[in-house]
């Protein structure tokens, strides 16, 4: 049995109605067609949202009437929501102690997926980036190599005398109590540990993070503990990207499975699936599905996005810096055929692999407030206007209610 259970709200007021008619399938359908509704026999369709969605107030890159439309959009056509933000630690616990913490914009994240029948995630509890100095500071020196580039390829963003084992650990504890606990019962999934896996070859596993090297390799293992402490029902996830490339994969498996043999509360995997048009298809997705699922876990794809800058098609990592880079120079060629292509080649094989994969969620609502936005990496366009491949995605999920029916 799936943890999650479907539900939806009815659309109402005139900007629902023109997003829905606008969604409507350019093939021609009478009825407004929902990605909730054509996968719900398969799986939850979510998105990530921003603050300016979840508390309904314009501001910065988009006008009031664009964010009334973002809101409309999320409301008609997903039933998940994850925080893109607002619940890592630099934004949710700034400040270090029991005053530090800063819940409003979580706390309207939570209310807005309530509001509107929505399946709430968390993400993320502990992360090697988005982590305020604070967490790591102490009295202890660092070793000389902590002040150069990670082998990672990235600057550490805290370099100066470090905290102890023992604070770092009741840190992490207070830090994941606190926050799952605020939200027992409301947040129904946690991104627990995010991105812990090492990228390059085979012969290390783990990223060279402050946690490990601080904590060491068991810090994972404590911070599902915790997790189930603060939420015995809560279903914990681990998160990372790059697991199209066999190599991670592999590591994926390695760490997974040391865990499970530890009895550590790990109960789902997240694959991102920051994508790249250029390769993204069925044949990748496929394999790499198939090789998750053998862990035995729920698969739960968590952060979709199909990019089509030419700029960045040969790099598979999540490094918001980097990204940057990776969606300049412009779009690739017939950039909106190859995105429906690929698109349609990736849902053919979550749709295929639908007893594993129980959401797939986008990372982001529209291409405008996308972090890949230069990329135009999503199925609506930044008028929130359904580009052809979210066609494609409608005629998949048509193809598999055919094959079911016969």
């Amino acid at each position: 049995m799936k943890p999650f259970h479907q539900n939806s709200t009815p659309a109402t007021g005139w900007m629902m109605a023109w997003l829905l008619a606008a969604a409507t399938c350019s093939q021609g359908a009478d009825a407004p067609i929902l990605l909730r509704d054509v996968f719900k026999e398969h799986f939850l369709v979510g998105t990530a949202i921003n603050r300016s969605i979840a508390t309904g107030v314009g501001g910065g890159r988009r006008a009031q009437d664009q964010v009334d439309g973002d809101v409309a959009l999320t409301k008609a056509q997903f039933n998940q929501i994850t925080a893109e933000n607002d619940m890592k630690w630099q934004l949710i616990h700034p400040r270090e102690g029991a005053d530090g913490y800063d819940f409003a914009p979580a706390d309207a994240f939570v209310e807005f997926g309530q509001r509107h029948g929505m399946h709430p995630v968390g993400h993320t509890l502990v992360w090697h980036s988005q982590t305020p100095n604070w967490v790591f500071a102490g009295t202890i020196p660092p070793p000389e190599s902590a002040t150069g580039p990670t082998s990672e390829g990235s600057r550490r963003e805290y370099a100066g005398p470090r905290t102890s084992r023992e604070e770092l650990i009741e840190r992490m504890r207070d830090h994941i109590h606190t926050v799952v606990g605020r939200y027992k019962g409301k947040i129904k999934a946690w991104d627990v540990v995010n991105e812990a896996l090492a990228d390059g070859g085979p012969e290390k596993v783990l990223r060279d993070s402050l946690w490990l090297q601080i904590i060491g390799p068991d810090y994972i293992a404590k911070a599902f503990q915790y997790a189930h402490e603060a939420d015995p029902d809560a279903i914990l996830r681990y998160n990372d990207y790059g697991l199209e490339n066999p190599v991670k994969i592999q590591k994926l498996v390695t760490l997974i499975s040391s865990l499970q043999e530890q009895g550590v509360p790990v109960h789902a995997i997240g694959t991102q699936a920051h994508l790249n048009v250029s390769t993204a298809g069925f044949d990748q997705m496929d394999r790499s599905l198939s090789e998750i699922a053998r862990l035995g876990l729920p698969i739960h794809v968590t952060e979709l996005d199909i990019n089509t800058a030419s700029g960045g098609q040969r790099g598979t990592g999540a490094d918001i810096g980097a990204n940057a880079a990776a969606t300049q120079g412009g779009q690739v060629s017939d950039a909106d055929r190859r995105l429906a292509d690929a698109y349609a080649g990736v849902f053919r094989a979550f749709v295929k692999h639908h007893q594993s994969v129980e959401m797939v969620t986008f990372w982001g609502v529209n291409d405008a407030v996308s972090w890949r936005r230069f990329g135009s990496p999503l199925l609506f366009d930044g008028d929130n206007r359904p580009k052809p491949a979210f066609d494609a995605v409608i005629r998949v999920a048509t193809e598999a209610r055919a094959t079911s029916d016969q």
